[in-house]
Parts: structure tokens; sequence; C-alpha cells
């Protein structure tokens, strides 16, 4: 057994500081460990053991949580903080659920449908206590996109009818958009693209895949989130000002969007103008009043159901829609829509939107449901999250919804006012029930404008995530360009291009980052086991003779020769092959002590590093057919100029502790490079592997003959006492090693 030991091999000072400690132990590499240290061995179990009827309990409660949660419900403590943010919540739901229909592109109504039915089923397989189930404006929206661009206006023209004294004269000259027909055929793509996008969600579940979303990392969602923001207020500005527009999809919709409402701006209905300017900034006003007296205030205010209410009301007495030509909602009938099936035919054309639809809208409220978890202290299930919002979606797509995530704000407003579980979702979807059944009417007089002004009003805290950004520059620059391209590509591009364009950007960050890694040299902290870059401390030695590299990155094909290069200026090495003799002097010998040894065998080509081209003899110049075995003159200068890297260390040792995994390219070429350093005298030692990357090495085919797994030691400071130790009792270097020094 060693002690620990200075750079000198000398044993460390006795003299400790109160807060020193003193480590004795053997020194060990990979294989004295595991002959030591007996592998524990990996117990199977087989089916049959595993399918216990505990398992089988777990596994009912796992994709049906409320089996597990309601029979422990505490009603005392938590029923009357639940019927309160039920009640609250469910008023929110109802509004949101209309003006969220408004981006859709659908009738108001099925918007009340979206905040019922998904609520529902979501109660049952559901895992977060907290989140309020239904519309949000970025899926909508995205839905929305689809509607327009399968069920533009343009497909629902019709020759209008003029009546006259004695008859009905069809005019062909004039059109006029079928409402009926339109809306109809808009429901149907909706409706479709929701039980499509919930079929993703479950497939994703039952595949257990729900990790994936976190490649959706949060400076990409905040750059997502407000470059849908931006389109959601651009959507809206032609609903504030009532002005006629062409729909507009794809890229640079926006612009399209602002040039036609700046060309009809002539055209604006100054009713439903100040109506909207109301409303948004009585909203927003009363908003903050909550947000900064959220602890005095017992429940917060519910603005937008005052708001829609004294509008309503005023629509009504003024008649705005007949005096003053003001847009409202006309239509909001009592019950339920009959279920309807998708239509089949559309999959094909919505297939890439309602996935990137159903990855978005799963990502934010699994996000949001993971916020308020870790708040109350419990867990949230992220594949049984896809299994019910899917189911969820499956289900609201049959009944004439549209696709369901959650709202921040009105997930706020259910945890702000008491809500402890989805017993308050269930109530706050029986407040949307009595809505549809019995209040629908008292809201066709309401403006349009107003719907618009609350949506608006509502996209406060995703334009707020703008000042993330100089934030996220300080603190990471690649992460502020991920924001900033994912936001400029969405805005530009439109949202589910621009997500794939922000998600490609990411995943080229990544791969830049591991292709071009950090290394580095590392010295020893004096008499410490304690190894730290030489760049960044000043009192850090250089064991003599010994070089210690660390890579802090996975190696494989993309960097393994970035890898070598910083191996070779680590190293003070040439960057042509090592060893690799000239073609005319392959026969050449040179001295050893048993005698002539061809040049040639000394050294090999390097396949690992990069080949150049090496000048050709001259032609006239002879090419000996056999070795010839002569004494050369080392002091004399060579007939060509050709040299050899001059190396000044006897050991390597590279640290793999930042390692996390090999790739077979990365295996073979670390392969041959360690090779080449034992040619040219280099002992190549290899520390901080775990047992995963030891095996992964092993199934690589990387250890031979040559290269052995004792080459492994569990840490940089092991490896370095070993060669110490070697070193101090005498090792077999060749004393002409020190002495010779090839120039060819």
């Amino acid at each position: 057994r060693f002690s620990q030991t200075n750079k000198s091999g000398n044993m460390m000072d006795e003299c400790f500081h109160e807060n020193d400690y003193h480590v004795s132990r053997r020194i060990y590499s990979n294989r004295v460990f595991d002959q030591v240290h007996e592998r524990q061995a990996q117990e199977i179990q087989s089916l049959r053991e595993r399918c216990t009827d505990k398992w089988a309990v777990q596994k009912i409660k796992g994709l049906l949580p409320i089996l597990d949660w309601l029979p422990k419900y505490p009603v005392k403590q938590w029923l009357p903080g639940d019927v309160v943010s039920g009640v609250t919540t469910g008023l929110v739901c109802c509004l949101q659920g209309v003006a969220y229909a408004l981006l859709a592109s659908v009738a108001p109504v099925y918007g009340l449908y979206s905040a019922f039915f998904p609520i529902l089923t979501y109660f049952v397989l559901g895992t977060s206590r907290h989140i309020s189930v239904g519309p949000f404006p970025v899926t909508c929206l995205m839905v929305g996109s689809v509607v327009l661009t399968l069920a533009p206006d343009e497909h629902f023209l019709r020759p209008v009818n003029i009546t006259g004294v004695n008859e009905t004269v069809t005019d062909e000259r004039l059109m006029e958009v079928d409402g009926e027909a339109r809306e109809a055929q808009r429901i149907l793509v909706a409706c479709t693209m929701t039980v499509l996008v919930g079929l993703f969600q479950v497939a994703m579940g039952l595949m257990q895949v729900g990790f994936l979303v976190r490649y959706l990392s949060d400076p990409l969602v905040g750059g997502f989130t407000t470059a849908a923001a931006f389109h959601v207020f651009i959507s809206q500005i032609k609903t504030i000002v009532s002005v006629p527009i062409h729909n507009h999809n794809g890229f640079f919709s926006f612009a399209y969007t602002l040039i036609d409402v700046s060309r009809n701006i002539n055209q604006t209905n100054i009713a439903d103008l100040i109506a909207g300017l109301l409303t948004i900034f009585i909203v927003m006003a009363v908003k903050e009043i909550n947000t900064k007296f959220q602890h005095k205030i017992p429940v917060p205010i519910p603005i937008e159901v005052i708001v829609v209410l004294i509008a309503s009301a005023v629509s009504h007495v003024m008649d705005l829609n007949s005096q003053y030509g003001a847009s409202i909602v006309h239509s909001l009938p009592r019950g339920f829509a009959p279920p309807q099936i998708p239509n089949i035919a559309l999959i094909g054309k919505i297939l890439g939107s309602s996935f990137s639809t159903a990855v978005v809208g799963y990502a934010v409220a699994v996000s949001v449901a993971k916020v308020y978890a870790a708040k109350h202290d419990y867990t949230v299930d992220g594949n049984q999250e896809l299994i019910a919002f899917g189911v969820s979606n499956i289900f609201g797509g049959c009944f004439s919804s549209f696709v369901a995530s959650t709202a921040l704000s009105r997930t706020a407003v259910q945890e702000s006012t008491g809500g402890k579980s989805q017993v308050a979702g269930i109530i706050s979807a029986l407040m949307v029930m009595i809505v549809i059944l019995a209040l629908g009417p008292f809201l066709q007089p309401l403006q349009k404008s107003v719907l618009a002004g609350i949506v608006i009003a509502n996209l406060k805290g995703m334009f707020m995530q703008i000042s993330e950004v100089p934030v996220l520059w300080r603190q990471n620059k690649i992460d502020c360009l991920i924001w900033i391209a994912t936001c400029l590509a969405s805005i530009v591009l439109g949202l589910d291009v621009g997500l794939l364009a922000g998600l490609v950007f990411e995943m080229g960050t990544v791969v830049v980052r591991t292709q071009f890694p950090s290394c580095a040299t590392l010295g020893n902290v004096p008499n410490t086991d304690i190894y730290k870059n030489m760049k960044d401390y000043k009192n850090i030695d250089e064991i003599p003779g010994i070089k210690i590299f660390k890579c802090n990155s996975p190696i494989y094909f993309a960097n393994i020769d970035y890898f070598k290069e910083k191996l070779r200026e680590e190293n003070y090495f040439d960057h042509r092959p090592f060893m690799t003799p000239h073609p005319g002097l392959s026969h050449i010998c040179c001295p050893s002590q048993n005698g002539l040894v061809p040049v040639a065998s000394l050294g090999v080509e390097n396949q690992a590093f990069e080949k150049e081209q090496v000048p050709e003899l001259d032609e006239g110049a002879s090419q000996p057919d056999s070795e010839v075995k002569v004494q050369v003159d080392w002091t004399s200068e060579l007939p060509v100029s050709v040299s050899v890297p001059t190396v000044h260390i006897h050991s390597l040792v590279v640290d793999f502790s930042a390692v996390s995994f090999l790739d077979v390219v990365a295996a073979k070429s670390l392969k041959l490079v360690v090779k080449e350093f034992i040619r040219i005298g280099v002992s190549v030692y290899i520390a901080g592997c775990d047992g995963e990357m030891v095996r992964r090495m092993e199934a690589l085919s990387f250890f031979d003959e040559e290269v052995t797994r004792d080459i492994l030691f569990l840490s940089v400071h092991d490896a370095i006492l070993f060669i110490q130790l070697e070193t101090s009792t005498g090792n077999d270097e060749d004393p002409l090693a020190e002495k010779v020094k090839l120039t060819f």
C-alpha cells in the first residue's frame, strides 16, 4: 500500500492543518480493482417474477392516477378551496375559450366545448393537481393556421341572391361567403387535427418517449412562445380595428397581414376599436393590481368576467351591431353538438403540423405542471401526462373541440385561489357546462373586439420573456442565440417551420460544442491528489516527464480529429505522422544494443493521424531492391531533410473522467494513437473510466496484446503514483532513447 505522495515521489509532510486529511491505500488500476472488489452480479428478473399483484396494482394506478389520489382526498382541508377555485377558474375558462376560438378560426361556441371536454378525461388520467386544462393561445393559433390553409374563404364563395319585388335573381358577378358551409368545414378540420394530435401524444406516451420534450430547452421554448405571442397579437389587430383582410399563412404572413390592415385602415369601426382598447387597458391594469396585492386580496379580481358582462350589457342596450355596425358574437347556441368522426382524407395534409402542435402543447403543459409540482412538493409523470393529454384531445376532438393544453394565466388563477387538486378542475368544467346549457345566449351581443382585447391582455406574460434575453446573454451566449434564432425563425417562417428551424439550430449548437470541446493540460496542486488546468492557476506544477491531458466531452467521429490535434499541440508534436520513415531511407539501419536494426522497423505509418504527401526522390535516384545493412554515422548530415518530432516526456495520462462515451471511429483512432505513443517510447495511461466506459471499450475491441487493460486507472492520481513508482524502481527503457534523436 502506498500513501499519497508529492510530485517527487516522497511521502507527504506529516504536519497537517486542521482541515487536512491523509489517505493511505493501494494504487488501483482498473484490472487490480476488479480483482480486489468482486463485481456485483446483474439480477435479471423473469416476467413471472415481476408480474405480482402489487406490481399489477401499481401499473393500474399509474394508468389511472385517480385511483391513487381520490381515496386519499382530504375533504375537510381541500374541498372548500377547490370549490372557490373551481368557480373562479370556470368563469375564466368560459371567457378564454370563447376568445381563443377566434385564434383557431372557428365559431366561439367551440371554444366552450374545448374548455369543457378535455377536463373530464384529464381529471381521471392526469398527474398534475394544479394545471387548468383547456385552450392555449399558441396551440390555438397553430390550429387556426391549418384551418385557414385548408378552409379559406375563397373555397366557399357563392353568387349573391338579389330579392326583387316579384322574384329572386342570382347575380353571378357578385359573390358572398357561404358562412354555414365554411364553419362546418373549419370545425371538421380543427377536430380532425385535434384527434391526430391526441393520437401522436398517446403513441409517444405508450412508447415512453416523454424525455424527447427535453430537447425543447427553456431558451427554445421562450423564443418560440414569444414569437407565438407576436403572431397572436398580429392576428387580433384585424379584430380590434374590425377591417376586412385576406387570410395569410406561411412565410412573412405577419407582414402581409399588417399590409392589408394598413390598406383598409380607413374602414375601421370606431365602436369596435374603442371597446377593444378599453378592454386591453382595463384588464392589464386590474391584473397588475392583482399581482401587486396578491397577498392582501384573498381572491383575484375576475376582471375578464366583469368586463365581458358589462360589455355584453352595453352592446345589447345600445344595439351596437345595428346602430354602429359592430362585429358581435351573434350565435352561441345552447347545448352540445353531436359527436362527429374525423375526416380521414385530411390526415395526410395535416400530419406535420399535428405532430409539432402535439409536441408544443405537451411541452408547455408539462413545464407548467412541473413548476407547480415543485412548489407543492409532489411529482409529475411525464409519460402519463402524454397519455392524459392525448386521450383528452382524442375525446375532445370527437365532440367538436380543438387542441387542449394549459394556459399560464388560467393555471395561476386556479392555484392562487386555493385549488389543491383536480377537483377544482372538474368544478370549473361544471361552470362551463352551465354556460353551454343555459347562459350562452347572454353572450351573443358581446363584441368580438372585446374578446380580442382579452386575448391581447393575456399575452403580457409571454411578451415579458423578452426581458430574459440580456440575462441569457450574460449567463450563456449560446443559449441566448438559441432564443433569438428560434424567435426570429418562428416570426418569419411561421410557427411550425420556425419551431423546426429552432430545434435544428439548437442541435447544431450541441454538435458544435461537442465537436470542438475544451481540452487542457493538467498540473498537480503541490502535496495533494488534486489536478487542475495549468492555465487557470499559478501555483500548479507540471510533473517532470509526464503529461496529463483532459478532454471535457464525449469522443466520437465528429471530434476525434480535433482531439488528436489538441493532443499534438499539448505535447508539442509536429503535425506530421509520428516516426514515418522516408521511402528512400526505409532500408537504412540504426544502432541498437543488440546490433543493427532497420530504421523502417522503428517507424511505422501512423494511420491515426492525417497523412501528408511526402516529397518523392528524384527519378534518377536508385531505389534499393533489398535491405542493405550499413552502419550510419548519426553525427553526419543525412542525404535528405526529414525530421521526427522530439519527445520530451516518457508518460502520457489521458483523463477520461469527463468522457461519457466512445464510438467505433473514435475507439479505432484512439487505439492507433496509443500505439504510436508506445512506439516512440511514451507510455500511455487512461484514467477515470467508469465501468460502463470500460465495457464499451471492450465491446469496441479497444484492447489487444499491445494495448491492454493495464493502462486503465481509477484516477489520475493512481496513474501518476504508478508511473512514479515504476520510474523510481527502474524500468526497461532503452538507454539510447535519451541519447539518440533520429533526423533523417
